[in-house]
């Protein structure tokens, strides 16, 4: 397993029908953030806008503080949505149901660290950085939560050039399709 480096190109979701299987997987591995949500015990839904670092498997990885609610959400069900953001107008958007997992090895948190710091900063982490890293990682005693895609879900947005387009406006339905799924022949 490795880490993927930061996307030079984001894959930019169709807007005349819904993404195939393989787009889905192609929207999340080239892009950087995403609205990460867990369920709470109490109230609804919690949600954060997090940086995640993608590895070759499709795993999702976000850092976070051993002590925030993302980490003991994690260690109470496993189950997390995230919602992938395009940064690009007009934007989309694609929800990723995971189960997740805490990482705690040092070294593996200290690369999803510096993963992060490059879609933070758009240019890698120096690797003279990482000792600063790995002290801010003792410091603030940083884990990684490891999301394993198991579905996804995309409503891609209409969007409204001009306010004279209303009857080419169209919606469609969609659903879950797996992770894994095959494009359709």
């Amino acid at each position: 397993m490795a880490l993927l480096p930061l996307a030079e190109t984001a894959f930019t979701a169709p807007t005349d029908r819904d993404m195939l299987p393989s787009e889905r997987r192609q929207f999340v591995l080239t892009h950087r953030t995403c609205v990460f949500g867990y369920a709470r015990q109490t109230d609804g839904p919690a949600m954060s806008v997090v940086y995640y670092v993608p590895d070759d498997s499709g795993v999702l990885h976000v850092a976070t503080m051993a002590d925030r609610a993302k980490a003991k959400a994690v260690e109470r069900s496993g189950k997390v949505s995230l919602c992938v953001l395009d940064e690009t107008w007009p934007f989309s958007y694609l929800q990723v149901y995971c189960d997740a997992v805490i990482e705690r090895d040092p070294e593996f948190v200290c690369d999803v660290m510096m993963g992060v710091g490059w879609r933070m900063s758009g240019s890698p982490v120096p690797v003279e950085a990482r000792p600063l890293i790995d002290k801010m990682r003792v410091e603030e005693n940083r884990l990684v939560l490891k999301c394993t895609p198991y579905a996804t879900f995309a409503t891609p947005p209409r969007h409204l050039e001009s306010n004279d387009q209303e009857e080419k406006l169209t919606h469609w339905l969609s659903g879950q399709v797996p992770w894994f799924a095959e494009d359709p022949a």
